[in-house]
């Protein structure tokens, strides 16, 4: 296993303790500005967190899902668990709700509020899902895995690249976060510091952007600035809807999970840090407390409108916080 790959079986699925925080740079230090909103217990864990409105659904290990109607403040989980696997990635968008995970995992919530499984055509793990309202969703995963749905989940089809084209040697690439927009335009995150967009469906992709870090997590709205962050603290933005890039010095070598913005407010999540920016990544506050520095925070998501929407963090133990200024 590649170094690379060794950092997401090592750090992203449970087993996220271990490695140290090196700060790289000048950064701000407070307390932190989080408030538990719900609390497991240390074998539990949360992988991601999605929101429409005042609707949010975070999924973790075990095939948890819980279910928000009131933009975060309270949650009520899905019992029997549809699932023993573990989910990965969700998704939210009006009139749709797609989760996925390991062994090429697929959940889709019907038009009753109940959640049922999907034939997604791989076994592979699924990391993420994007769905716009639409009803275009495309998942990815391990090994270069892109699948795509035109009909909000229930049925897929492979439209992943030839990976001899846009990686390094040939490699299939780990996919760990995507994004489908409102005109069904597809970009793509993962290993190599990869940016891949298709717009016509996934029959041609165009290269973005390429590193040495891993990109773990993406954000990017329809309007405003995007960021992608991964390995070694990693931090791109995009002023152009993605089409350029830019690095950000955020000063931290962090493994970095999860990033999301809403209107100047950016926060990044990850291994033993959390970083906020209250003027879209021109300066950063390092939020400090033995909880965070010790733990993980991975999947984040803003939920209710516009500007002064709530900040979700899914992690450790089950938790889900909310991420103030």
């Amino acid at each position: 296993m590649s170094e690379k790959r060794s950092v997401w079986a090592g750090a992203m699925l449970s087993v996220l303790g271990g490695a140290g925080l090196l700060l790289a740079g000048s950064l701000a230090f407070a307390a932190p500005s989080v408030t538990p909103l719900v609390s497991g217990t240390a074998h539990q864990a949360l992988f991601a967190v999605s929101a429409h409105g005042d609707a949010a659904i975070a999924v973790g290990a075990g095939g948890a899902i819980l279910e928000s109607g009131d933009a975060g403040k309270t949650w009520k989980a899905v019992t029997p668990a549809p699932t023993p696997l573990s989910l990965l990635g969700v998704s939210v968008q009006q009139g749709h709700a797609i989760a996925v995970g390991q062994q090429g995992t697929v959940l889709v919530m019907d038009d009753a509020g109940k959640w049922a499984k999907a034939s997604s055509g791989t076994d592979n793990r699924l990391f993420a899902v994007s769905v716009n309202s639409g009803g275009r969703a495309v998942a990815v995963g391990a090994f270069g895995t892109a699948i795509k749905s035109e009909d909000g989940g229930t049925t897929w089809a492979s439209i992943a690249p030839d990976w001899s084209s846009y990686a390094k040697d040939g490699e299939q690439p780990h996919l760990y976060d995507v994004n489908v927009d409102e005109k069904g335009v597809v970009t793509m995150v993962g290993e190599f510091g990869l940016v891949v967009r298709s717009a016509d469906g996934g029959k041609t992709w165009k290269t973005l952007h390429q590193g040495d870090a891993s990109l773990f997590a993406l954000y990017l709205p329809e309007d405003g600035a995007a960021y992608a962050a991964g390995q070694n603290g990693a931090l791109i933005r995009s002023a152009d809807h993605g089409a350029t890039w830019s690095n950000v010095d955020a000063g931290t070598m962090a493994i970095l999970l999860g990033v999301h913005a809403a209107g100047d407010k950016v926060v990044v999540t990850g291994l033993h840090d959390m970083l906020l920016s209250n003027d879209d990544g021109k300066s950063w506050t390092h939020l400090r407390s033995e909880e965070i520095n010790t733990t993980w925070y991975q999947g984040v998501a803003g939920a209710g409108a516009g500007a002064s929407q709530t900040v979700l963090a899914v992690g450790h133990s089950g938790q889900i916080i909310r991420v103030a200024d």
